[in-house]
């Protein structure tokens, strides 16, 4: 998958009548009229880009346009990689789930903890379950009184249709 790379206006596709430009190194050169800016990159035998066209003037850079674009890609896919991506697992019960059972789902919940992943844990009602939903969150305070040592909940548990559902985070 290509990085996303913002649209770039070059050379005879500005169409203002005057920029501020920026030279190779770096240097201003000040507010130029377009055909003038487009010139001076011609005769170092590069292209005018369009880099910040929501100012007036807009702000163009004299740089090979493809070395550029590579630049800028690079730069996007190394912040990309700084990114802290959290990956959250899904456990989900009912309420009439048994001790071992419990115990079992909650052990996996550990281990995820362990990998520093999230949790979310959905209990599901089925037909007549639902007129009993207090045995829901009898059942989610005893898991967060379970994991409390290792995790902490983002948000108080939710009732979201046939279901409560809670995401936990590893504690640091």
């Amino acid at each position: 998958m290509k990085p996303e790379v913002k649209r770039l206006r070059v050379n005879e596709y500005i169409r203002v009548p005057q920029v501020r430009v920026i030279d190779e190194n770096g240097q201003q050169l000040g507010v130029k009229p377009t055909q003038e800016a487009l010139k001076i990159a011609f005769e170092k035998g590069l292209d005018l880009i369009e880099i910040v066209p929501q100012v007036v003037p807009p702000v163009c850079k004299i740089a090979d346009y493809s070395k550029y674009k590579y630049e800028l890609e690079k730069r996007l896919r190394e912040e990309r990689k700084k990114q802290k991506i959290f990956q959250i697992k899904e456990i989900r019960l009912t309420p009439r789930i048994s001790d071992h059972d419990l115990e079992f789902k909650i052990k996996h919940a550990i281990e995820f903890f362990e990998k520093k992943y999230k949790v979310k844990f959905t209990i599901v009602f089925f037909g007549r379950e639902m007129a009993h939903q207090e045995t829901g969150m009898e059942l989610m305070n005893k898991i967060k009184e379970k994991i409390k040592d290792l995790a902490t909940p983002d948000f108080e548990p939710k009732h979201e249709g046939n279901r409560i559902t809670v995401i936990f985070s590893p504690k640091k």
